[in-house]
């Protein structure tokens, strides 16, 4: 494994080294706030010691992955389109902001406005599982992908994210534990209790997030979750067409 102290280096050093390390595993030591890691890389492995800065993982292509042993900035995974990313703490706001493909596990919570516009591509469907809770417009314009939120150690009969959950949502599924709704959601989200076969969905995912984080996997897999999707392909007709 090669390590990378980066104690004093300039994000677009940290960067340009980075680049010249694909196909190898990397450990960066001494981070502190450094931005841009990993971006538009391709088949690299990355662990980081401290705290990234933003965009971690912008444009992230297949076969990469990152793991952070704390908590992660803004825009992380921002646009990404293949790879994992895996955050033992929290992250900051617009977590997975136009995901293309890839997986984004936070064992901790994520701020306002993660998944927006989230998309898929025929069998290329990005996923992001966030394991506490998350800010308000979780979901905003998704268009496609699959969103889980957990809600682990919140109190019994709080929504695991804040309000207007699937604000402009046309596409894709978010997955919310428990039985408590969203306040304030959108008119264009329905909203029903997981099935069989809407577990089986998000089956690999829970698996994954409790293999990465020592999770309880048997409760995560037989605990209810609310479904929410879209019920119109045109969510905005009503903003533009009198009644």
């Amino acid at each position: 494994m090669q390590v990378i102290d980066a104690k004093g280096l300039h994000f677009s050093a940290l960067g340009a080294r980075l680049r010249e390390l694909r196909g190898q595993e990397v450990q960066i030591q001494n981070c502190l706030g450094h931005r841009y890691i990993g971006a538009g890389i391709t088949d690299i492995k990355i662990d980081i010691q401290g705290v990234p800065g933003n965009a971690l993982g912008a444009y992230l292509g297949a076969g990469s992955e990152i793991a952070v042993h704390g908590n992660a900035q803004d825009a992380t995974g921002d646009t990404m389109s293949g790879g994992e990313i895996r955050i033992g703490g929290s992250a900051g706001d617009a977590l997975g902001y136009g995901m293309r493909g890839g997986s984004i596990f936070v064992r901790g919570n994520a701020g306002y406005r993660a998944g927006i516009h989230m998309k898929e591509y025929g069998e290329t469907r990005p996923q992001l599982v966030i394991g506490g809770r998350c800010g308000d417009f979780l979901g905003e314009y998704q268009a496609g992908g699959l969103i889980v939120v957990l809600g682990i150690g919140l109190p019994e009969g709080t929504a695991p994210v804040g309000r207007f959950c699937g604000t402009g949502m046309h596409g894709g599924r978010i997955f919310l534990r428990g039985f408590t709704r969203p306040a304030e959601l959108p008119p264009q989200v329905s909203v029903h209790e997981a099935d069989a076969d809407d577990m089986d969905v998000i089956h690999p995912a829970l698996e994954r997030f409790a293999l990465l984080f020592d999770a309880d996997f048997e409760r995560l897999v037989n605990d209810p979750y609310l479904v929410l999707t879209p019920n119109s392909n045109n969510p905005y007709r009503a903003m533009y067409v009198s009644s």
